[in-house]
């Protein structure tokens, strides 16, 4: 009977563990994808993101406000495209559509998360710019 005991109390402990473990991760999962001012006022994970716009230049297919030149409009693309389907896009390229793949773009791959999140905005409505400024800190 005390080995029982013993045995539930230890479940009942990991169990607690595991519930503030979770609790600790939950502000990380509840942070925004991106946070915009005046709408084109960006913090600076998105504003990173612009940055690897600018450095992977791809507005040379996709437009320069992201509406589509000889590549598709990415404000209408991601509306629908998973962050997995972007990332898995952007790395390894569509190339019998033309899309070139990343992979070896040091600055895209590094920030590959902020470019994502960047679109998403612009996509969303909420960045209504395509050339934004960092929020001061």
């Amino acid at each position: 009977m005390l080995q029982t005991a013993k045995t539930a109390l230890l479940s009942a402990l990991l169990c607690l563990g595991s519930l503030a473990a979770q609790a600790q991760d939950k502000p990380l999962q509840d942070k925004p994808l991106y946070t915009v001012v005046d709408g084109y006022k960006v913090d600076s994970e998105t504003m990173k993101g612009f940055r690897a716009w600018r450095a992977g230049a791809c507005d040379r297919c996709h437009g320069a406000n992201q509406e589509g030149l000889v590549g598709p409009s990415l404000i209408e693309s991601l509306k629908t495209l998973s962050k997995e389907d972007f990332i898995t896009t952007v790395t390894n390229g569509r190339l019998e559509k033309g899309m070139m793949r990343f992979a070896e773009n040091p600055t895209v791959m590094a920030n590959i998360n902020q470019l994502y999140a960047y679109l998403k905005g612009r996509s969303d409505g909420a960045i209504t710019r395509a050339k934004v400024e960092e929020l001061p800190k």
